[in-house]
């Protein structure tokens, strides 16, 4: 007696009826400029609606093995906001690979001396760890200040 019988699954392949992962082709892919204000926003939220944007997610032709994502420009990103008490409590590690060189910061002081890293990390922690998300990651500007080089693309309010 067989614990599970796929044999309805053969009879459907058969029929034609089996579901089929869209592919769309690689020059239809439109790739969008979107603008995103960083003011007041939570770094957390905001990093997900990036990355999802990065990704291709809200696309109906999102495909997770293909780069279907758009381009995000993110400015005032030293005018995010930390919940509670993380500007202190957060610790980003780094190692230089050497014995005993561990290195730690505090979120403040990363946006003290490097404003645009804290969200850039955040939203480099939310994609795939691997080449796609390599590459999806350099879809992603992101700027300290209100100004930015990229107005020669027109880039749309991300909503």
């Amino acid at each position: 007696m067989s614990f599970c019988n796929f044999s309805h699954f053969a009879d459907l392949h058969l029929k034609g009826m089996m579901m089929k992962t869209y592919l769309p082709p690689v020059d239809s892919i439109e790739r969008d400029w979107y603008l995103v204000d960083a003011e007041d926003e939570i770094l957390g939220r905001l990093a997900t609606r990036i990355a999802t944007v990065l990704m291709g997610k809200h696309k109906p032709a999102y495909t997770d093995f293909l780069d279907t994502g758009d381009f995000v420009i993110v400015v005032n990103a030293e005018k995010v906001r930390l919940t509670g008490t993380k500007w202190d409590d957060k610790i980003y590690y780094r190692h230089s690979g050497y014995p005993g060189g561990l290195k730690q910061r505090t979120a403040r002081r990363v946006r003290d001396e490097h404003p645009e890293r804290l969200l850039y990390m955040a939203v480099r922690g939310m994609l795939p760890k691997n080449k796609l998300g390599r590459k999806m990651l350099t879809r992603l500007r992101v700027y300290a200040g209100a100004d930015h080089p990229h107005q020669a693309q027109q880039p749309v309010p991300l909503s």
